[in-house]
């Protein structure tokens, strides 16, 4: 599908109640910023003013990680406030403005009350890695969703997209993080996913 027939798509469905939630979901390194962003920019050409609200806000902090003993995995979906990820998914439901942390990957950390969806944005695109994870409790934002868009590249193009993403942020190991812990969060990802409205064909940049 191109981009048009997807915001055409986008554009059909109602606000439910006050706002139509769009997912665009897949495993790391998919291009779900890139497309996230394309598709909001090309539906605010059209009149339709979009937000863009990443999943990554959710990561917890590695001090907690480091209490569970979970820093080797994170990313993986219980390294994730997701309960407090799924109530914001539900509050923007509302006609109220809703304010949501942003993920700083340059310090791999989260900043509360980085990011605000004004009351005007009647569209709102979520992007992340679980968004259509069959696990509690992310199961729960299924039916939440107005329409739902998985971006599934193959898994070389996933690898060497990661190891650019961790060379060019200078992480140590970059290889064996990629092998002990994106590859399983891809597997995931691919494996345990309800199936989307739109499959995206293309293979974004």
């Amino acid at each position: 599908m191109t981009l048009d027939q997807i915001c055409a798509r986008i554009l059909a469905q109602p606000p439910a109640p006050h706002r139509r939630l769009v997912a665009v979901a897949g495993p790391p390194a998919s291009g779900k910023s890139t497309v996230a962003q394309a598709l909001a920019a090309h539906l605010t050409t059209q009149g339709e003013a979009a937000a863009v609200v990443p999943m990554d806000g959710f990561h917890l902090d590695d001090r907690l990680l480091q209490q569970d003993g979970t820093q080797n995995r994170k990313g993986a979906p219980n390294t994730f406030d997701a309960d407090g990820f799924v109530r914001m998914i539900r509050a923007l439901q509302s006609p109220d403005p809703v304010i949501y942390p942003i993920f700083d990957r340059s310090r791999e950390i989260a900043i509360a009350g980085a990011g605000r969806v004004p009351a005007s944005c009647k569209t709102v695109i979520v992007e992340g890695n679980y968004l259509l994870l069959n696990m509690s409790p992310w199961d729960q934002l299924h039916d939440l969703w107005a329409l739902s868009i998985a971006l599934n590249p193959p898994m070389e193009l996933l690898i060497d997209r990661l190891k650019a993403r961790w060379v060019e942020h200078g992480k140590p190991g970059a290889q064996a993080w990629i092998d002990t812990n994106d590859v399983p969060n891809i597997t995931t990802v691919q494996s345990k996913s309800a199936p989307a409205d739109i499959i995206w064909t293309e293979v974004p940049q």
